[in-house]
């Protein structure tokens, strides 16, 4: 269970990582449901997600890590039982 926890994690990370919206943004919930949804879907799955982010990685390796460090951080706020930090306590890159 915990395996396919973070298989699903990964592939909510990839696919934000392949989507359009800004390292660094906090967006909300349903936003980051429907960035998923529509990320998955314009890459033909989340195996296209992961493509995008292998390509990446290739290209610009010193802004891919910064973007998946960010996606994950934005991925595992959707997990059950995950709350977000508050303001005055986010931990912000330099």
């Amino acid at each position: 269970m915990i395996e396919m926890r973070s298989q699903l994690l990964a592939a909510r990370a990839a696919a934000l990582f392949a989507s359009d919206l800004p390292t660094g943004s906090h967006p909300a919930a349903a936003t980051v449901t429907a960035v998923i949804a529509a990320s998955v879907h314009a890459c033909g799955g989340t195996r296209g997600c992961v493509a995008m982010m292998a390509a990446a990685y290739g290209d610009y390796p010193e802004t891919a890590a910064p973007r998946m460090r960010w996606a994950l951080s934005v991925a595992s706020l959707m997990a059950p039982g995950a709350t977000r930090p508050e303001p005055d306590r986010e931990l912000v890159a330099a």
